[in-house]
Parts: C-alpha cells; sequence; structure tokens
C-alpha cells in the first residue's frame, strides 16, 4: 500500500463549519468532475444539422465507434444511450436471466449491478482488495468454489469485475480464475477509458467491456456509453438489441425482446471532439492526482491511495484518498467533506459498498476483511476536473491547508 507519513492532522470542532459556512455564498462552484470541451466538437454537431442526421444513427455514430476502437485498440464498438445500458445488453447476450447469480464488484456504483436484477439474476458481491480497490481473486475464487460445492456454479453466468476511479482492477489473476471456471467476464470500464494493464487496454480483457460518457467522465458525449468486444457477432447482436431488435423486414418485425439503447448521431459528434483531446485530458488528471500528493506529503498527511502497480497506468479519473482511521479515527473524512463545501468546494465520500445498500439488503457477501466497508467509511474523492484553474487550485489547496493545520 501506498503510505504517506503523519505529520500533525488534528480533529476540529464545529466552530469553524460556522465561521466559514457564510463564504460559500460569494464563490463559485467547484465541481468533483464537470465536462471538459475541446472545441471541435461543435463542428461535428454543426455537421449533423447541416446533413439534418438529427435522429439516432448516422456518420457520427459510425465515426465515433471507430474512434473508440482505434484508441482502444478493440476490434468491434457500438455507441449506446449509457453505460447502464451497455452492461444491461452484455448481460442479456451472456445468458444472465431469471434464477441466475452474477459475481459483481461490492464495491461500485449501483449502475454496475441494477442490469442484473433487469434480467432476474441476483447479484452476489465481492469483496475489494487493498491494492486497487476493486476486485479481490481471493474473495472471487472462494465464491466460485462455494457454488461449485453447493452444484449451482452453473447458475452462474457472468464475473462483473469494476475498474473504479480509473484504476485497473487485477485483470490478470481475475481473468485466470474466470476462464479456470468457465465463467464469462464482462468489464465495467466506466470510469477508466484509457487506463491499461501491461499495455492492454481496460474493457478489452473480457468477452465485454463497457465504457461511460456521461458528464462527469474524462469525456462526455452528453450522457452516453458503449459496449465493446472482440468479437463481431456479439457487437452485432448487441446494436440490433439496442435498436429494438429490429428484424431484417420492410415491416416492423421482432423475433427478440429489445431495447433503446442507441446514442443519438448528435451526441456522438460531441463524443468525436471528445476523441480528439481524451490523450490530453488523461495527462491532466493524472497531474491532478500528482498535484494532490504534493501538498499531502508536504503537509505530512497519512493517507492511502490506490496503487498503481507495476505493468499499470492509471487515468486518475477521480483523486481518491483515504485516511488512515488508527491515526484520523469517526469523523474526520466528513469534517474535511464540509469544510470543503463550506468553500463550496464539492467532494464526495467513496461509493457506498452494494451489499450495504438498503436496496439488496441480504445479499451474498463473499470477503472476509471487509475492505470494501473500510474503505468507503474513510474515503474521499477530491476535485479532479481537467479544467481546474489555478484561482480554484488555491482555493482547494488553501481549505485543505488551513483544515490540516487545525
Amino acid at each position: 500500500m501506498s503510505m504517506i507519513t503523519l505529520f500533525q492532522c488534528l480533529i476540529i470542532n464545529q466552530s469553524w463549519y460556522l465561521r466559514f459556512h457564510q463564504t460559500s455564498d460569494s464563490m463559485d462552484k467547484i465541481w468533483l468532475s464537470s465536462p471538459h470541451m475541446g472545441g471541435n466538437e461543435q463542428k461535428y454537431v454543426k455537421d449533423a444539422f447541416h446533413e439534418n442526421w438529427i435522429a439516432p444513427l448516422g456518420p457520427n455514430v459510425n465515426g465515433f465507434e471507430a474512434d473508440i476502437q482505434d484508441f482502444a485498440e478493440v476490434e468491434h464498438a457500438a455507441a449506446l444511450s449509457s453505460g447502464t445500458g451497455a452492461i444491461h445488453i452484455a448481460l442479456d447476450i451472456s445468458g444472465v436471466g431469471q434464477g441466475d447469480f452474477v459475481l459483481v464488484q461490492s464495491f461500485t456504483f449501483c449502475a454496475s449491478v441494477n442490469p442484473i436484477k433487469y434480467l432476474g439474476a441476483t447479484p452476489v458481491f465481492i469483496d475489494s482488495e487493498n491494492d486497487s480497490w476493486n476486485m479481490c481473486p481471493y474473495a472471487l475464487r472462494e465464491a466460485l468454489i462455494y457454488f461449485e460445492q453447493q452444484g449451482e456454479l452453473s447458475k452462474i453466468k457472468a464475473i462483473l469485475p469494476v475498474h473504479l476511479y480509473g484504476m485497473p482492477a487485477k485483470m490478470d489473476e481475475i481473468m485466470t480464475i474466470a476462464n479456470e471456471f468457465g465463467i464469462p467476464v464482462v468489464e465495467d470500464a466506466a470510469e477508466s477509458l484509457g487506463a491499461t494493464l501491461n499495455g492492454k487496454h481496460t474493457g478489452t480483457f473480457g468477452e465485454f467491456g463497457v465504457y461511460s460518457f456521461n458528464g462527469n467522465k474524462i469525456i462526455t458525449t452528453s450522457g452516453g456509453g458503449a459496449l465493446v468486444s472482440a468479437t463481431a457477432e456479439n457487437i452485432s447482436l448487441a446494436r440490433k438489441l439496442a435498436t429494438q431488435a429490429r428484424d431484417d423486414a420492410p415491416h416492423y418485425q421482432h423475433s427478440l425482446i429489445g431495447y433503446n439503447y442507441r446514442m443519438s448521431n448528435i451526441c456522438a459528434g460531441i463524443g468525436r471532439g471528445q476523441m480528439e483531446v481524451l490523450s490530453e485530458r488523461i495527462e491532466q488528471r493524472r497531474s491532478n492526482f500528482n498535484r494532490y500528493m504534493a501538498l499531502f506529503t508536504e503537509l505530512g498527511c497519512d493517507i492511502d491511495v490506490q496503487v498503481e502497480r507495476e505493468g499499470t497506468f492509471a487515468n486518475r479519473w477521480l483523486t481518491a484518498i483515504y485516511f488512515n482511521p488508527e491515526t484520523y479515527g469517526e469523523g474526520f473524512r466528513e469534517e474535511l467533506r464540509l469544510y470543503l463545501e463550506s468553500f463550496n468546494i464539492e467532494s464526495r465520500p467513496l461509493w457506498k459498498p452494494m451489499h450495504l445498500q438498503p436496496v439488496y439488503e441480504g445479499s451474498v457477501y463473499f470477503g472476509s476483511e471487509n475492505n470494501a466497508e473500510r474503505i468507503f467509511d474513510f474515503g474521499l474523492c477530491l476535485p479532479s476536473g481537467s479544467n481546474l484553474t489555478e484561482e480554484e487550485w488555491s482555493r482547494i489547496e488553501g481549505a485543505i491547508r488551513d483544515f490540516t493545520n487545525r
């Protein structure tokens, strides 16, 4: 684990909040991760208007899919209306249905899990490991052995790891286990476009990979996602399912249940402009992370972060930090979050594990170390936009300095 040595960080009382709360009214909001346009997005959108390609599909969709394929070095891509829809279709094609199980990372956003329920299946939650904070291979193997002993291994239709905050999961180990048990892998790479493991892009290890272009992601199409695969048949079927599964007939005929999940030509135009600046955005996000690390080192704060292991390249979509509870105790994370909020600076607790969510109460969970719970309890996401100005950085760094000095 990466550790920054303790110098002096004191838990403070409530007086600071009352004293500084009024200052936020006169300050512009510093967002956690806001859209950052490159300039050429309007050109592609204007072309769509000029050519009247307003309805779904069109040249921008084809071009955006080709851009994704080229960048991620993957054979096939389908541009869809959301990352959630992409996961839904990937699980559907993988054969997930009523009474089945999907082994999914617990420490994630609900969009990784809800599509399992759309299909009538049951999520089985897997704990995180300490390095990447992603799916723990040991807990994954434990789950598979358990279901094998119960004679229910055939009901497990997919394994769904997540590359949180732009940090690749331990896909080499996860794929070895998945192949051993013969279970397909659907990668939730919604937050990790541009991240790699041993030179291979996240989203390209499993049978399917999913990217998100929501408004807060490293690049955006306003709203949207993509499904990628090395198999042409997978993406051909995905495109069909995403357009209401219409059969090849002069009239409307449907032999499968489909969805309305295709990306529009307008949104894809935004995506084409965003792809032109993706590499620059990754550099800016990584620079943000390095700047925070330099600050916390200077302040002598005792924190952990996701470890960029040998062969790993993270896009650092969000800078996520973990405060050592032995140093800071309960409540420190939340006091810092509120202090930043008093200066109109948005920060956010890390994802609440899905097995702790009310909607998934009572779900099966594998992981004796409960790393996901611990990381959630003491972790915080800091403002990480690629468009942060020096004035905004000054406010962020000043607030963190003032807080830790107390």
